[in-house]
């Protein structure tokens, strides 16, 4: 069996949430994201009226921040990938 390093984590939160809004812009939100927070494994994906964002940060708050200004956020989860890693609950 091979001996492997285990994949570095350079952002600790995974974020996920719902953004329920009205002349919502996928490429806007997108911008951002890529513009004014730092992460990665971004994913911004729905329509004009519902988008899911997933985001992994190390400050969730401002995802959080940010998403409240476009809609309502609902079905939020900030799971702590450290612990995970760790064998720990998020």
């Amino acid at each position: 069996m091979e001996d492997f390093e285990e994949e570095e984590l350079n952002y600790r939160y995974d974020t996920q949430l719902l953004i329920d809004g009205v002349d919502l812009d996928e490429d806007k939100i997108k911008n951002y994201f890529n513009t004014q927070l730092v992460g990665d494994c971004l994913l911004v994906v729905g329509d004009s009226e519902l988008i899911k964002i997933h985001f992994h940060t190390n400050e969730p708050w401002k995802v959080l921040e940010y998403c409240s200004t476009l809609g309502q956020i609902y079905d939020i989860v900030v799971e702590d990938m450290f612990r995970q890693a760790e064998g720990l609950h998020g």
